[in-house]
């Protein structure tokens, strides 16, 4: 079986490795994979675009800390990707320190700044007097102590071990059952066949004029979907210009998801993102189908009632 290069946000030893690897425990990828590991989640996107990697996998949303930026500005911008597949990690960080360091020599401590906002707290009970530093990734933050250039990391057990590291300190957060989404994206493709319990994702960049957003939302909102994420970013064009990333629940096979989507595009720049299984059921359920409503209309199309 041909093999299939999936990128991911590394180096190795990242959570989002190891939401690769639960992914291709799932047969997400369909063939042997080649892991390629990139400095971040933009980078690790246009490996796709250039045709570098068959696909990526990049983190998206954090419970304790929301979207992770970088990765919705890149889904925006650039040639469209799409989104295939998606998977949750309980996510516990991992104090790792070289051999002989003890909890008290801790002056300067390296962390992902998502990982850094996530253990603040401890950190400040743990080691106040401790320097947070920001690291690439959180295997990155294990590098760097490795090389030296800090006392300690915020790292996984993982990147640890990998690097001959002590563990100082694990399953640490400052909130109990943090959770990250990570998200498998390839080149445009036609979607998953829907689930039952799917997730539709789009950006929307409405004209900058009132009531545009509003009109935008209540297309979801008349027909009963359900958004289970929206953000907002800059446009970094003018000050006040947005783009805005939608989830819904259900399917682009969805009737009513459809139809919110076409008339979306008739008034305003749509980007899909892709229609995929959703890793939970979202709240308030998958979307009914309408097939009682389709029949009918394609009864009336031909004449017979």
């Amino acid at each position: 079986m041909t093999g299939v290069r999936i990128a991911y946000f590394g180096p190795s030893g990242t959570f989002t490795e190891m939401a690769l690897g639960k992914l291709e425990a799932d047969g997400a990828f369909g063939a042997p994979v080649e892991r390629v590991s990139a400095s971040s989640p933009p980078a690790t996107l246009e490996l796709v675009r250039s045709g570098a990697a068959d696909g990526a996998v990049v983190p998206i949303e954090n419970s304790v800390q929301g979207s992770v930026p970088p990765t919705l500005d890149a889904l925006a911008i650039g040639d469209r990707l799409q989104i295939l597949a998606e998977t949750e990690l309980d996510v516990a960080f991992t104090i790792v320190a070289r051999p002989g360091t003890a909890m008290a020599d801790v002056r300067t401590i390296r962390a992902y700044p998502h990982a850094a906002a996530q253990v603040q707290q401890w950190i400040a009970a743990t080691m106040p007097d401790a320097q947070v530093e920001f690291a690439s990734s959180n295997a990155g933050a294990a590098e760097d102590v490795a090389s030296g250039l800090a006392d300690a990391a915020v790292s996984t057990g993982l990147a640890g071990r990998r690097h001959g590291l002590d563990v100082l300190a694990d399953g640490v957060a400052d909130v109990e059952n943090a959770r990250t989404r990570f998200v498998y994206v390839t080149r445009p493709c036609p979607p998953p066949a829907p689930t039952g319990a799917d997730r539709t994702a789009v950006v929307l960049t409405p004209a900058n004029r009132p009531g545009t957003l509003v009109s935008a939302l209540a297309e979801f909102s008349t027909r009963d979907i359900d958004l289970t994420f929206i953000e907002s970013r800059p446009l970094r064009t003018h000050l006040g210009t947005y783009r805005f990333y939608i989830d819904c629940v259900g399917h682009i096979d969805d009737v009513a998801v459809a139809d919110a989507l076409r008339v979306l595009h008739s008034r305003t720049d749509v980007r899909f993102l892709g229609s995929w299984p959703s890793a939970h059921v979202a709240a308030g359920g998958p979307r009914p189908t309408d097939d009682r409503g389709r029949d009918w209309l394609d009864a009336l199309r031909r004449g017979d009632r």
